[in-house]
């Protein structure tokens, strides 16, 4: 198979990293395909707000896995110092847009971004074919994905064409979900995780005075990170059973502080998903899930502390409910809901509901052109927990008749059916650096030997 040309559909932090990757390796000339008139920065970086901060410290936080200090270093240039704890998210924007740009001055051409959408990728006898919106296509010896995070599926009980206009915010990100508000209204957010609580920070930053109302079905906030916690190493990896797990952070985090009971799973957490029989990754899913993503995905200091003087202010109320239905009053809308453990139907009179329930992952639910296309061909298929693309441990799609490509390739969170853990930078840009390296024929990397 040839590795002369890579093309890169989607130009987030996962397909920027793979593209830097693939020039700092060596490796073949690469086009990285994006539709937004922005690069690198992606949903997360992107549509941020100054006050939305990093969830992992600045020191780790290189985009470089082979260099810790990257991201460290830009900051003393870019910003005339160095930024202690947690940056701002605009700031880690800047950084992969200046690493991108870098990159592609120093590529002597074999680094091309092209902003236009990829609607289809079709197999040929000359290589992978991608489609553009515009007609032009674009040939490559290699196809590789990074969607990012998919955009949230409308809850059950939700009907936007019978809610007024403006009512409902289906993406956060997609539109000013503070327009027309007034003091006493009530927003009402679905989802208490940190989608919830970017949302809650930018209502804040707009100046709504009113009262936010976050809803979830167990009401989980997520934790804070907290300074001068031990880092701790476990001697063996867990048990790879939904129960052994909780069985094995419960102890440690009776013997040391849970945060590093948690920290500690780091380097086992993708082969302990791994060894989970099916059934268990499905247990694990039920049960487990909301409680592990509050305490491994954790919020800076400062912004915990923000979150708690609004809810001691009676500006944000956390809850857990089901939601039944959303009918609509004027303006506004009559949301009704079933609260956890009772049987009373409560209801809430709310300006705005705003879908915070977080990036869906179903491949078979998905409205995007290009990913309907290509598992419409049997190019792709949905993995068997249905929260993202089915992919085998080289990152290679699989198809619909089970069989894994060598041509089309899939990274960063929607992969999360193979490897669980790649929503964070740490695990991403680990991902990207190996595809980077194998298609680049790279076996001596950076003193990692053969």
């Amino acid at each position: 198979m040839r590795h002369d040309h890579v093309a890169i559909i989607g130009g987030g932090f996962s397909g920027t990293l793979l593209a830097v990757n693939l020039l700092r390796h060596d490796g073949p000339r690469a086009t990285l395909i994006e539709r937004r008139p922005h690069t690198a920065r992606g949903v997360a970086y992107a549509a941020a707000h100054p006050d939305h901060l990093l969830n992992v410290r600045a020191d780790n936080m290189s985009a470089l896995p082979d260099d810790p200090g990257h991201f460290a270093r830009w900051l003393e240039t870019a910003h005339g110092g160095r930024i202690k704890g947690f940056a701002p998210r605009l700031v880690y924007g800047d950084y992969l847009d200046a690493l991108l740009a870098e990159t592609v001055a120093r590529s002597g051409g074999r680094l091309r971004v092209v902003q236009a959408e990829a609607i289809d990728v079709a197999p040929g006898a000359d290589g992978m074919r991608v489609m553009l919106a515009g007609g032009e296509a674009i040939v490559a010896d290699h196809v590789v994905l990074a969607p990012g995070n998919l955009p949230p599926h409308t809850p059950a009980g939700i009907d936007p064409s019978v809610l007024p206009a403006g009512c409902y915010a289906a993406d956060p990100w997609s539109a000013d979900i503070a327009a027309d508000l007034a003091p006493d209204d009530v927003v009402l957010v679905l989802g208490t995780g940190l989608t919830m609580v970017d949302i809650a920070l930018l209502l804040d930053a707009r100046g709504f005075g009113g009262r936010i109302v976050a809803l979830s079905r167990r009401g989980l906030l997520p934790r804070p990170h907290a300074e001068g916690v031990a880092k701790t190493q476990r001697a063996e990896r867990p048990e790879p059973t939904a129960v052994g797990l909780l069985r094995a952070v419960r102890t440690r985090a009776r013997e040391i502080e849970w945060r590093s009971a948690i920290d500690e799973l780091r380097p086992y957490t993708q082969s302990i998903w791994r060894a989970m029989a099916l059934p268990e990754r499905h247990r694990f899913l039920r049960h487990l899930r909301a409680w592990w993503d509050v305490h491994r995905h954790r919020l800076a200091p400062s912004v915990w502390d923000k979150i708690e003087a609004m809810r001691a202010d009676g500006r944000l109320d956390v809850g857990a409910a089901k939601l039944i239905d959303a009918h609509p009053d004027g303006d506004h809308a009559i949301v009704r809901y079933r609260p956890r453990h009772g049987d009373t139907v409560g209801t809430l009179r709310v300006r705005r509901i705003v879908n915070g329930t977080g990036p869906q992952g179903d491949l078979t639910a998905t409205q995007e052109p290009l990913l309907r296309a290509l598992t419409g061909r049997g190019l792709l298929r949905a993995d068997p927990l249905r929260i993202g693309i089915d992919v085998d441990q080289d990152s290679q799609a699989i198809g619909r008749d089970g069989t894994a490509s060598d041509r089309l390739i899939a990274v960063g969170p929607m992969t999360r059916g193979a490897f669980w853990e790649i929503v964070a930078v740490p695990d991403i840009r680990r991902q990207a650096w190996s595809v980077a390296r194998r298609l680049s024929n790279a076996q001596w990397v950076g003193g990692e030997g053969l």
